[in-house]
């Protein structure tokens, strides 16, 4: 009795020892709750989601705009002045061409190294929140400093400027970037999750975009106000990071990510990380297809203020009417994409998809052949592409996602960093090859006065080629099986 009477008084004596409200019960005893980390609910994903938004709102003028802003369409007289020089310097490349993909080459350096450093990272703070906290707001300024030289006419300075503010900004891009998509696999405890997670980032993801294109109308409204094209366009912008800052923040502060994310310490060096994802066979397949996705993607993206007002002869506010449909229709496909993939698979999801696509474009080419009103023809291809983008912004990440996963049941390695920053190089790598010829491109012709469909032509068909490659690539070497890379349910 004296015994029992001196456990008892020893366990109450000890819980009254803890902080107020802390008590901890006799170590024989089972946990109260499992010591494993919590499924988020659904509102923690949505907070997880509004970052995504963030980074792609702040993202889009650098990815798409840049060409827009320094060789900017000519109808009559170029909508703003010549900031830097625009004819060719190293035979058909041009100095923003070279900028543009240089920061991306950039970039995908950057990527395994931040991705090595946040796997490693050590942070009672936690080790994704950490980075994207820390790059949250110099990703949004730099960004937005792109677009404000030092000088309103064609000067070495400005290129300099760009050069310096170019190589900021892609750098803290990675920093939050690519730990944050980390958290997609630590998220989602299961193949469900995430699909769910990578469903809401997709939404998040066209919100953004859609957001980004906004920005000319949002000239136009600037303009009617009494702005010149080149301040009422730099208001714009200023105003849309603004708004991609806060959403940045958002998770970045109010994330509790040691609850909810399954992560594990990790102690390989850089080299040792790449060695493992790149040992992964399966997975290069994947890397294979994914670039020649972003090489295709990104000449759209480019090319769609100029679609639209040198192909189609529309005005540039009808560039934003195309992502908004595309997006609206896109975000009602999402339910019945989600189920389509259930019902199929997902390697024949994504090989719909790109086939699709390059059909899409295809059309492109030859749209001042088709006898039908231009507004039509753009309506048209909007709802047509919406398809194909639901697919393409649910199904990878969601495919990287599960593959980390199989990689740390098979090896006890979690490298979910390292996974997606090896797939967020080999997408900038895509993107730095469209952004180095598309600005060549329009040497063939950039306005009403030099005709366009030289330029056009050649576009679209660099477009649509990486989408036929992916089809046929995927449709003869039988690679995505859905044995390993979980593509089928």
């Amino acid at each position: 009795m004296r015994n029992l009477f001196r456990k008892k008084w020893g366990d109450i004596n000890f819980a009254l020892r803890l902080p107020h409200g802390k008590t901890t019960p006799p170590y024989d005893s089972p946990p109260l709750q499992s010591l494993l980390p919590v499924r988020p609910p659904l509102s923690v994903l949505i907070l997880y989601a509004m970052g995504q938004l963030g980074w792609s709102l702040a993202s889009f003028s650098v990815g798409n705009l840049l060409v827009y802003f320094y060789m900017p369409p000519e109808q009559g007289q170029p909508m703003f002045p010549s900031l830097i020089y625009q004819g060719a310097v190293v035979g058909v490349l041009t100095l923003i061409g070279i900028v543009s993909a240089g920061g991306r080459v950039l970039d995908g350096i950057v990527d395994p190294l931040v991705a090595n450093w946040s796997d490693r990272k050590k942070s009672s703070f936690g080790k994704r929140r950490w980075f994207m906290l820390l790059g949250a707001v110099p990703f949004a300024l730099f960004a937005t400093l792109v677009f404000f030289p030092p000088d309103t006419s064609e000067s070495a300075s400005n290129f300099l400027w760009l050069t310096i503010v170019i190589a900021l900004y892609y750098f803290f891009f990675a920093l939050y970037v690519i730990p944050f998509n980390a958290l997609l696999a630590e998220l989602g405890h299961t193949s469900k999750d995430r699909l769910l997670i990578s469903t809401l980032l997709s939404v998040a993801w066209a919100l953004g975009f859609v957001l980004g294109n906004s920005a000319y109308a949002l000239q136009g409204v600037f303009e009617q106000a009494g702005q010149t094209p080149l301040h009422a366009f730099q208001n714009t912008v200023l105003l849309l990071h603004a708004i991609a800052m806060i959403f940045m923040l958002l998770p970045a502060i109010f994330l509790n990510e040691r609850r909810y994310a399954r992560q594990l310490p990790s102690d390989h060096n850089l080299r040792q990380a790449l060695s493992a994802v790149f040992g992964n066979r399966n997975f290069r397949w994947f890397l294979t297809s994914f670039l020649l996705y972003w090489l295709a993607l990104t000449f759209i993206q480019l090319g769609v203020g100029f679609y639209t007002t040198l192909l189609l002869g529309l005005d540039k506010g009808m560039a934003f009417t195309f992502s908004i449909v595309s997006f609206l229709t896109s975000f009602l496909l999402y339910f019945p994409m989600n189920l389509l993939v259930n019902k199929w698979g997902k390697r024949r999801a994504m090989l719909t998809a790109y086939l699709m696509f390059g059909a899409i474009f295809m059309v492109v080419a030859f749209v001042k052949n088709i006898p039908l009103p231009k507004e039509w023809l753009l309506y048209g291809l909007a709802v047509a592409a919406a398809g194909p983008l639901a697919i393409f912004g649910i199904l990878p990440n969601a495919i990287i996602g599960d593959e980390v996963e199989r990689e740390e049941r098979e090896s006890g390695k979690q490298l979910a960093g390292m996974f997606f920053g090896v797939s967020a190089f080999t997408m900038k790598v895509g993107v730095s090859l469209a952004n180095l010829i598309f600005p060549s491109l329009l040497l063939f012709g950039k306005s009403s006065e030099n005709p366009p469909r030289g330029a056009i032509y050649r576009i679209c068909r660099g477009t649509v080629l990486p989408h036929r490659m992916v089809g046929v690539w995927e449709i003869f070497s039988g690679r995505f099986q859905g044995r390993r890379m979980n593509f089928k349910r």
